[in-house]
């Protein structure tokens, strides 16, 4: 127990010193809108998706992740618009986030079907640090019972290059390396630092009844080490999936999706700790639901995507 104690204490000092890294998920390529602005709009009709992941479980203070998003193209599709929202929790720490997405589409071969959009987003995150979940040794630490709580605006930026048969995306989401803690008595130089994600992946046909859809998102954090993800995931029928993920020095992932009807789509994953947190873990879950609807006003006419 002295042990595991130690462990979360170091998380949670490192996490403070050095900064909070973005809540990490698995099923980020049913929603690409949470790493990229410029995905907004590219189902076409109105699409609302909500992922939820308890990380580490069983281990005390573990990440615990819930975000949504809502998003439609209008104009003809050529622009998209987009909300993004989010609630992060660690340890004695929270974080809300809301942000608005806007895109535009570039047509670039009309015979491939391929398309280049331009995205931006912009919002808020409300951080809040509650010291008095803690137990500390002495009861008049200075900290005992004190709530910090950081208010920071911010905003990025994406390409995505699509067609029928792939896609690339570039994106900064979110451009300011924020302060993580404004208490006045902690010496703290912790930032949000910057993210940059570049994701890509293509699909395979093996039959008319069976696909491949390979696809890679590398993140480059600053002061971080470089992270990447493979995953691999086979489509049956267009209704069902399974798949494996390979994260680095991290966990390999199961992943299945079903497409329930033309509205409904969910999908689950479950994460394999490799790393040395897998003595202490049993391991992490995830589930996402989405769903997709055409509004005549705005979508009359207009092809949705099958997958992309």
């Amino acid at each position: 127990m002295i042990r595991l104690i130690t462990i979360v204490t170091g998380i949670l000092l490192t996490w403070q010193v050095y900064g909070q890294q973005r809540p990490m998920q698995s099923l980020y390529m049913f929603d690409p809108l949470l790493l990229n602005p410029a995905y907004a709009g590219n189902h076409v009709q109105l699409s609302a998706t909500a992922i939820y992941r308890n990380q580490w479980v069983n281990f005390p203070g573990a990440p615990r992740t819930l975000t949504a998003t809502v998003h439609s193209g209008f104009r003809g599709s050529r622009a998209g618009v987009g909300i993004i929202a989010g609630r992060d929790e660690i340890g004695i720490h929270g974080e809300n986030s809301l942000y608005l997405a806007y895109s535009y589409k570039i047509p670039v071969s009309q015979y491939s079907k391929t398309t280049l959009s331009f995205g931006l987003q912009g919002g808020f995150n409300d951080f809040k640090s509650d010291y008095g979940k803690l137990n500390p040794k002495s009861p008049t630490d200075p900290f005992f019972g004190v709530v910090d709580r950081t208010f920071t605006w911010n905003f990025g930026a994406g390409l995505y290059l699509r067609s029928d048969k792939f896609y690339v995306g570039l994106s900064v989401p979110y451009g300011l390396n924020n302060k993580v803690v404004d208490f006045e008595s902690l010496e703290s130089e912790a930032l949000q630092r910057r993210y940059y994600y570049l994701t890509g992946g293509f699909m395979k046909e093996l039959s008319k009844d069976v696909k491949l859809y390979p696809s890679t998102v590398i993140r480059f954090q600053e002061e971080a080490p470089l992270s990447f993800d493979f995953n691999l995931l086979a489509v049956l029928y267009d209704v069902v999936g399974f798949g494996l993920s390979y994260r680095l020095n991290d966990s390999v992932v199961g992943l299945f999706e079903l497409q329930i009807n033309e509205n409904f789509h969910v999908g689950y994953a479950y994460d394999f700790t490799t790393s040395d947190m897998a003595r202490f873990s049993n391991g992490t879950h995830e589930i996402m639901v989405n769903y997709r609807i055409k509004i005549n006003k705005l979508h009359k006419g207009l092809a949705c995507p099958s997958y992309w």
